[in-house]
């Protein structure tokens, strides 16, 4: 992949991602690592969490994997301890980690509903409020990273465009009240990104993986390293200005809405 940016634009911060045991917050953490990053990964699997420790560590970058779940407060403000104790303070916080799969909302429990409102939008409460004694105050920057689910709607995605649409009011929200104390946050909205897991259960067969692509303006899915690439951008000097705001990083889907989607899935 070409460079976009020059070496070194993170040296000597310390990024929190949730989710970062794979996928695209994966891919955040090495990036940031390339650019100097020291970081903590949290996931609810230890055995991918050391794996992307050694990862992180083959680039020269300090790691650290921290099991827990995002939707145990205390298990992430143990998390942060152990994260000012190895590092210091936080400069940059990620909440990634999020839940999904199809379903109507008539065939979805109560429990698969809120399993998905808990993972995504208590999670990033729950990371936000366990992190905030702990960030670098002025100077931390947040983002959590949503979807364009936030202000579309999908069938078969209720439960999560309900938990992605309050996600952005609640960053729209913590700018408001934390922007006077330096702390910037904003939300990243991708839409189908290759390689994911995610896009891999929405779009289970070649046929409807083709179909779905063939919708999007630019004629592809996102790569993991163009999400990364924004997540750099929103943490560096460069956005020092921006908060608030919902960069949409989807190749132009949102602007053909819902319907190329409910074409795709047979509705």
């Amino acid at each position: 992949m070409a460079k976009v940016f020059c070496e070194g634009l993170l040296k000597g911060k310390v990024a929190f991602i949730t989710g970062g045991g794979s996928g695209i917050n994966l891919r955040i953490a090495e990036r940031f690592a390339e650019q100097g990053a020291r970081l903590t990964l949290v996931g609810r699997q230890q055995e991918k969490l050391d794996a992307a420790v050694k990862r992180i560590e083959s680039l020269g970058a300090k790691a650290l994997g921290v099991s827990a779940d995002v939707r145990n407060y205390e298990a992430l403000e143990d998390a942060f301890r152990k994260t000012k104790e190895a590092y210091g303070e936080v400069d940059i916080l990620i909440c990634g980690a999020a839940g999904n799969f199809p379903a109507p909302a008539v065939g979805m429990s109560a429990n698969g509903f809120k399993s998905v409102i808990d993972i995504d939008l208590l999670g990033v409460f729950h990371t936000c409020r366990a992190g905030f004694e702990h960030l670098r105050k002025p100077g931390a920057s947040l983002i959590a990273i949503s979807a364009t689910h936030a202000f579309i709607p999908y069938p078969m995605q209720s439960h999560v465009c309900a938990a992605k649409a309050g996600i952005e009011l609640l960053c729209k929200t913590l700018a408001i009240e934390w922007g006077p104390l330096g702390v910037r946050v904003n939300t990243i909205a991708p839409g189908p990104v290759d390689e994911t897991e995610g896009m891999d259960r929405l779009t289970p067969t070649a046929e409807s993986r083709e179909k779905l692509m063939k919708t999007i303006p630019l004629g592809r899915y996102a790569k993991k390293d163009e999400i990364a690439d924004l997540a750099i951008f929103l943490c560096s000097d460069a956005a020092r200005y921006i908060t608030g705001a919902t960069l949409v990083c989807d190749g132009g889907s949102a602007l053909v809405g819902s319907s190329a989607f409910m074409q795709t899935m047979g509705l």
